[in-house]
């Protein structure tokens, strides 16, 4: 199910506070480690460091991006590769 129209979508606290300084300042946020929050209007233009459990993932937030969540954008599993017999 979707989220209730009423509630909004969610976001960090903190989350929400690095956009603001980052957009003063040189357009970088630093690092993100939730994946759960909702990407923003707000977000466009900024770059961000998301964490995925293993590795940090950096990310340039473009208007194709806003309603979706950060997780999204940082896959956690990695890919299957089986090697080709000769």
């Amino acid at each position: 199910m979707t989220r209730s129209i009423w509630k909004g979508p969610f976001i960090d606290g903190y989350v929400l506070g690095r956009a603001l300084k980052a957009q003063k300042s040189n357009k970088l946020m630093k690092e993100i480690w939730s994946r759960r929050s909702v990407i923003l209007p707000e977000f466009v233009g900024l770059k961000a460091n998301i964490y995925n459990g293993q590795k940090w993932s950096t990310l340039l937030i473009t208007e194709d991006m806003i309603g979706h969540k950060f997780g999204e954008f940082s896959p956690t599993r990695k890919i299957c590769q089986h090697k080709k017999k000769k």
